[in-house]
């Protein structure tokens, strides 16, 4: 599994890459060798206005299936990045399961 980090926000430090390709390893790590890639966009909605403005999609591209894509907005970064984790976990695991009752 591949995991590319893209980052538009000018706000973020540099280590906040290895932390999110770290946090996706290890939340999707069980689903590794079915998953060819997996695409983070991390960006700033709002500039300087504050608020719920950091977004975070997912993108995950399972061998033989179609990509599953989920999306989480937050204050807070690390918030929208865990969130947006959470959500692709469960997506993963709902469309595998599905794949399995076949």
């Amino acid at each position: 599994m591949r995991i590319q980090i893209h980052i538009q926000d000018p706000e973020l430090p540099p280590t906040f890459r290895a932390f999110a390709e770290e946090r996706v390893s290890e939340t999707l790590q069980y689903l590794s060798d079915q998953l060819t890639l997996v695409e983070v966009h991390m960006k700033d909605v709002n500039g300087q206005k504050r608020g719920i403005d950091k977004h975070c999609g997912i993108e995950a591209r399972p061998r033989g299936m179609d990509p599953v894509a989920v999306d989480h907005d937050a204050a807070e970064a690390g918030e929208a990045l865990a969130g947006a984790c959470n959500k692709l976990k469960s997506a993963l695991t709902s469309r595998f399961g599905r794949r399995d009752d076949r």
